[in-house]
């Protein structure tokens, strides 16, 4: 909190830039002592045990680094001049009061904040505010940066009725600036529609459905980092995950986090979160279609419980001179109990032993004797009893199981009963049987029924809020893979179903967040395109007819005429892909070349040939190499300021189904955020028009 004194006032109005920028010198100084002062901490006289000593250690260690002055990220990005004094330490008529606000907190030597953290309640306005509803806020003032420099700001009298609405000059500035080097700051550019998901309730869950280019992973990540500022304690007890489709989206998007005040956010892809098995083997589109059904779960339900078998014979404990005897009827009332009450699997086979220890405790009580806990231990311990126990609830391995459901055509046919018909089991079974779980060649789908199996036999932990990125490509079995993850928590869930590339791809949301378990869910939708051209974007949704009927398409607030070049190259296309890609470098920014998985082993090599330097999917692009080799099934979530897109028929031939393929073009299409050049040597599809 700031609240200008008259000798600031009178340099704001003579040079209020430079009195901007020293601000931004005195807060990056102030953030410097900040971090000097935890260095300067000395542990020795306080910890206690060598224990509580190397957590407070880790602590001290994690806030140095927290308060890391990161050199080209604007320590604040805006500014909010309010009408009235709105905290407790102004005195009433003293005015209103001036708020820094920027991607963490930072205070000077007396404790006076310098820089408010863009997830307080007070920097809300920033994102909020607007002329009809200017919540108490005079002044918002943008700054613009180039290098890590302040160069430029700019205001919006937002209380001035004289003042009429205009299209920010900076956000627009920001929102376009090329993407070299670590993927920039997006804190600065979050509209009103997108900051209310942000700052949604952390005990609800929220679907965002995002054409591409509205920015649905910028809200993703600013959700999270949100809720750990909000709801740390809770957080850091419970867990947070980001789930991203691939580890080259993960790498990138992972950069921005930094920038939004977190440094430490749980990131895997969802075989990341199935890994109970190493994947080597895969299935056919068909095949991996129906493992990938939310049959499957049934399937293995009675997969899992095929081995209960009501006792018929008593269960006798000796212990010592006595004979204690359940007789098989009890046992039987003991175990239907079990089976009614849905517990786990292995909770069940926990407690079995113990109720039968219980059945003999009561026998022995009734016989004089006075039992206690420690007999009904030893008891439950009984080789008797185990052997009791063995025979009826049977120990399940999860990995075994799947392997016998796709090994055994008996068994599958009984788990499958009435739920699969015969071709859909025939498709399951491996045409040549492994011998054992550790030489299966398992697929990416069986690691996900694996995962299911697991936790029918034990719960699996659930975190306190999971993001989902680009959910449209799960399957339902991989979204209870994700949902058992957060049952007890919260979720965020992002996708376009437009972009839904898998052939299971879902085909609703609604159907989604059922498999996810989160039915209650809210539904947002996002339109307006802050990141895609216009023509662009236009030119993409001409296949939206084909690939998602039920979606409007996307507008975009960016006119860019001229980003859109199509060309036909009947002959010599990889050398025309090489002039378009050298013609783009021409141009500040990143570039991709995208293209059908099958083509980039010739594309790499002609771009080699050429001399051409060229970086992998997910690596940060430099002022030295800014080129992007990158595979259509790897495109998804990234975004390049120039986009070279070689022959879109191969993209969509490389697919199991046309549809699928239309899909993949359309994700490859949207991928620009300045400029893209399409050519083709084959005819383009009939769905572009």
């Amino acid at each position: 909190m700031h609240s200008p004194t008259p000798t600031e006032t009178a340099d704001a109005a003579t040079d209020p830039l430079g009195r901007e920028r020293s601000h931004l010198a005195a807060s990056r100084a102030a953030l410097t002592a900040m971090r000097e002062d935890v260095e300067a901490l000395d542990l020795r006289d306080v910890t206690g045990t060598w224990v509580s000593a190397q957590v407070l250690q880790k602590q001290v260690d994690e806030r140095i680094k927290a308060l890391a002055d990161l050199a080209h990220t604007p320590l604040f990005f805006g500014r909010l001049d309010y009408l009235h004094a709105i905290s407790e330490a102004e005195s009433e008529g003293s005015g209103g009061e001036r708020f820094y606000i920027g991607r963490r907190h930072v205070h000077d030597a007396g404790g006076d904040p310098m820089v408010i953290d863009w997830r307080a309640p007070v920097s809300q306005p920033f994102y909020r505010a607007s002329r009809t509803e200017p919540m108490d806020v005079a002044k918002r003032r943008r700054f613009g940066y180039t290098g890590g420099e302040l160069t430029a700001y700019e205001d919006e009298n937002l209380s001035d009725p004289e003042e009429s609405d205009s299209r920010s000059a900076l956000l627009a500035a920001e929102i376009e600036k090329p993407r070299v080097g670590p993927m920039r700051d997006i804190v600065a550019t979050i509209q009103p529609e997108q900051d209310e998901i942000v700052r949604a309730d952390v005990t609800g869950t929220v679907c965002v459905q995002g054409a591409p280019g509205t920015g649905k992973t910028a809200v993703g990540l600013h959700r999270v980092a949100f809720l750990l500022y909000a709801h740390r304690e809770r957080l850091a007890r419970t867990g947070t995950l980001v789930v991203g489709p691939n580890r080259s989206f993960l790498q990138y998007i992972e950069q921005v986090l930094p920038a939004l005040g977190e440094l430490d956010v749980a990131q895997a892809t969802v075989q990341e979160l199935v890994g109970h098995v190493e994947v080597r083997g895969t299935d056919t589109a068909g095949t991996a279609r129906i493992k990938g059904d939310a049959r499957m779960a049934a399937v293995l339900r009675n997969a899992v419980r095929a081995g209960i078998t009501l006792p018929t014979e008593p269960c006798v404990v000796v212990r010592g001179s006595r004979r204690w005897r359940v007789p098989a009827y009890e046992l039987e009332e003991i175990v239907r109990e079990l089976m009614g009450r849905e517990i786990r699997y292995g909770a069940a086979l926990e407690a079995l032993p113990q109720r039968i220890a219980h059945a003999v405790l009561v026998k022995m009580e009734q016989g004089g004797e006075a039992p206690d806990d420690r007999v009904q231990d030893a008891v439950a311990r009984n080789a008797a009893v185990k052997a009791t126990v063995k025979a009826c609830w049977p120990a399940v391995d999860p990995v075994k199981l799947v392997h016998r459901l796709l090994s055994d055509p008996g068994f599958l046919a009984t788990a499958a009963d009435g739920l699969l018909d015969a071709d859909e089991q025939a498709a399951l079974l491996w045409a040549k049987p492994p011998r054992s779980a550790r030489t299966a060649p398992w697929s990416a789908a069986d690691a996900v029924l694996i995962d299911e199996a697991a936790d029918l036999v034990h719960r699996t932990p659930s975190l306190g809020h999971v993001v989902v990125d680009e959910a449209q490509d799960l399957s339902p079995m991989q979204y209870r893979a994700v949902g058992r993850r957060c049952t007890t928590g919260s979720a965020t869930v992002l996708g376009d179903l437009a972009q839904g590339t898998t052939p299971w791809a879902t085909g609703s949301w609604q159907e989604a967040l059922h498999h996810l378990g989160k039915d209650g869910a809210h539904v947002e939708e996002l339109t307006q395109g802050f990141r895609v051209p216009g023509e662009v974007i236009a030119y993409a949704s001409r296949l939206l007819p084909a690939i998602a009927p039920g979606l409007a398409p996307a507008t975009s607030i960016r006119d860019l005429p001229g980003s859109l070049a199509l060309r036909h190259v009947p002959d010599g296309l990889d050398a025309a892909v090489l002039d378009a890609c050298r013609e783009a470098l021409r141009y500040e920014g990143s570039v991709g070349l995208i293209a059908a998985d099958a083509r980039i082993p010739a594309l790499a090599a002609t771009l080699g040939a050429a001399g051409l330097p060229f970086l992998d999917p997910g690596t940060e692009t430099t002022a030295e190499s800014r080129l992007t080799l990158v595979p259509a099934s790897l495109a998804k979530g990234l975004e390049y300021d120039y986009v070279v897109l070689d022959e879109p028929a191969a993209i969509i031939t490389g697919e199991p189904d046309h549809r699928t393929g239309l899909r993949r073009l359309y994700v490859s299409l949207t991928r620009a955020v300045s400029g893209l050049t399409v050519l083709h040597a084959q005819p383009l599809p009939p769905e572009l028009g």
